[in-house]
């Protein structure tokens, strides 16, 4: 087994990094969102609800007076001051790199660091609403291509287990968060699903998580509510489902963690097994936005566990 701070390194660069991702994802969908016109009368409860389920709505209030677009789109990018932006994000993906510099492949330091030197400039240049969603784009490109080096340069030992796991907790994280904005928050209203402004918005929601596509292509139908959420929790084939993201997780936790039985273990495999054999009714009977909090509560469960389990290690 490695050195816990390097695996610890190795876990939070790539979750880091999936993280910039996740929030240029939300933003862009929540940007969607908010050009739709709405059935109510609060025009920018898109952007507040994404800071409520972001938890940085507190944090935001004590900086801005208004919940609005560019106040928003500024404080989760480049404003230095907000530990999740995406700006603070990419700086932690590069200082762990540096830190693990002989662990990870050149051309992966080389690809993370010129993303910190592009995205310094993003900032010194600043943002507007209309620039937006081309820096969103940019940023969903320079994590993929981060990704994609991993995936073609590193050995596959257990740094390079230590980095999956982190991309994949952090991505299940990003899916029931943007599932919940979505359902919870943003249609409090049962009049206004199945509505045009519905239909348009789950649309923007799958493309969010470059699901759209791969929708059409299971389900050769109308985008409904009910087949949304069944793809993005239980599909064991879409890349950014809840299954399949758990799924990984749990079986790089048994790659890495020798121990017959651990608290970490059962927490995997219990959400793991949940996921795999339960069915949307089961989801719906409980409530979406009940079941999506306490698969959140669990994410984090597990986030804790692999802490003491592999970085500071405790007895259990």
């Amino acid at each position: 087994m490695m050195l816990s701070s390097t695996a610890d390194h190795l876990f939070w660069m790539a979750r880091s990094m999936e993280r910039a991702e996740n929030v240029a994802r939300m933003l862009d969908v929540t940007y969607r969102m908010s050009l739709l016109k709405q059935s109510t009368a609060q025009p920018f409860q898109e952007w507040g609800a994404m800071l409520s389920i972001s938890g940085m709505y507190t944090e935001f209030l004590n900086r801005h007076e208004f919940v609005n677009a560019e106040n928003v789109i500024h404080f989760m990018t480049i404003d230095e001051s907000n530990p999740s932006g995406i700006v603070n994000c990419l700086r932690t993906a590069r200082e762990n790199a540096r830190a693990v510099r002989g662990s990870i492949s050149s051309e992966m330091w080389e690809a993370l660091n010129h993303t910190w030197l592009e995205i310094r400039n993003h900032a010194a240049r600043g943002l507007t609403v209309s620039t937006a969603q081309g820096f969103f784009e940019w940023v969903k490109e320079r994590s993929n291509l981060s990704r994609g080096i991993t995936l073609g340069t590193m050995l596959q030992d257990d740094g390079f287990r230590f980095m999956r796991m982190g991309t994949f907790i952090e991505r299940a994280d990003n899916t029931a968060r943007i599932l919940d904005v979505k359902y919870h928050v943003l249609l409090p209203s049962l009049a206004d699903v199945g509505g045009a402004a519905d239909y348009y918005q789950w649309g923007a929601l799958l493309r969010s998580v470059s699901g759209f596509e791969s929708y059409r292509k299971v389900y050769r139908d109308v985008i409904t509510p009910r087949r949304v959420a069944e793809m993005l929790i239980l599909s064991d084939t879409m890349p950014r489902s809840l299954r399949h993201c758990i799924g990984e997780v749990n079986r790089l936790v048994h790659l890495l963690d020798p121990a017959p039985t651990s608290l970490l273990k059962r927490h995997c495999g219990m959400l793991d097994a949940e996921l795999r054999f339960g069915t949307i009714e089961d989801v719906f009977a409980q409530g979406l936005h009940e079941y999506l909090t306490s698969v959140l509560t669990r994410i984090n469960e597990v986030g804790d566990a692999i802490n003491s389990r592999f970085f500071w290690p405790t007895d259990e």
